[in-house]
């Protein structure tokens, strides 16, 4: 990919993150936010910054920058371009796990751990299915496991949440269909460091996936250890699944969507789509957690609902041309 299609990607999430500090109830100038970053001026703006809307633009890009990544290599090491975290199952595992540790009001530190947990399991039990079947190199067997495992998961919540009540069933079917609402700086540095392993786990596998998306026995007779890579986009998928839906709930069609807008703009080899894909896919939930706050004021959307929003017509759109 050119260096000025690269030039415009970290253009487009500056310019995306600076609109999502400055636009809301209170408006802010580019100079209000550039003192509240720093911490001076009137105390105001700054906190509005600083407590407020950095946080959650920050938050809203990691989870963007997780999905992609997690999307474009999943849809590499399965040769399936329909994969992405939600449809492998390992979002909803993830879901469940932090479901599970919020309902045994675990402290907020184990949720994401649990969360992890959860989306290991998803996989495991998406790779036995395939098995099962008969089909566990068979990409669209894998991909018809992840949706019954998924399936499973939103049962495994709905009677999770029977006997809770009204105030928790709406917070979490809340917090299921996605917001950045809550976000605090602890998340932040917690999705932080999930992204900064995961991206970058699967920019170091993104040479052997590339070789992977040839098959499983082309891959394996010019030495790539198939078994091993597969899982580790497996577990890394996991992780970055684990680390956003634990600080913002369920996002979809970002890791679905991402991946092919940046094979449009000429991404070819695996790092290099796995690379951009993380700068679109952050852009892509800072300008939707935008919309959803300013869209129907005082009320605010779910993130997750905005992002569908977003994705269908472009991935129909995709679809058409692609035909």
């Amino acid at each position: 990919m050119r260096l000025s299609r690269w030039t415009l990607l970290w253009l487009a999430l500056v310019v995306m993150i600076v609109a999502g500090v400055m636009i809301g109830t209170v408006r802010l100038s580019v100079a209000d936010v550039l003192n509240g970053v720093m911490g001076v001026g009137e105390p105001l703006p700054v906190a509005v910054v600083r407590t407020l809307r950095l946080p959650r633009v920050l938050l809203a890009a990691l989870v963007g920058a997780g999905l992609g990544a997690a999307g474009a290599a999943l849809q590499g090491a399965t040769r399936n371009r329909l994969a992405e975290p939600y449809l492998l199952g390992v979002s909803g595992g993830a879901a469940v796990g932090a479901v599970v540790a919020s309902a045994l009001h675990a402290p907020a530190a184990v949720v994401p751990i649990a969360g992890f947990g959860g989306a290991l399991v998803a996989v495991a039990l998406t790779l036995l299915v395939a098995r099962a079947s008969g089909g566990r190199g068979d990409a669209r067997v894998v991909l018809m496991a992840g949706v019954v495992v998924g399936a499973f998961a939103n049962s495994v919540i709905m009677v999770a949440l029977a006997n809770a009540d009204a105030s928790a069933v709406r917070g979490a079917l809340w917090w299921m269909m996605g917001s950045a609402a809550e976000a605090s700086w602890i998340q932040v540095r917690a999705l932080g460091l999930f992204v900064a392993i995961g991206v970058g786990a699967l920019i170091a596998l993104g040479r052997a996936i590339d070789v992977l998306a040839l098959g499983d026995d082309t891959a394996a007779g010019l030495g790539v250890d198939v078994t091993r890579v597969t899982l580790g986009v497996y577990v890394a998928g996991a992780l970055l699944a684990a680390g956003t839906v634990s600080a913002a709930g369920l996002v979809g069609f970002v890791g679905l969507l991402v991946p092919h807008l940046v094979r449009l703009a000429g991404a070819r080899t695996h790092r290099v789509i796995i690379g951009a894909a993380t700068l679109a896919g952050a852009s892509l939930v800072v300008g939707a957690d935008l919309i959803a706050r300013i869209a129907l004021p005082p009320a605010e959307l779910p993130l997750g609902a905005v992002t569908a929003l977003i994705g269908v017509p472009f991935f129909l759109a995709l679809l058409r041309r692609l035909a």
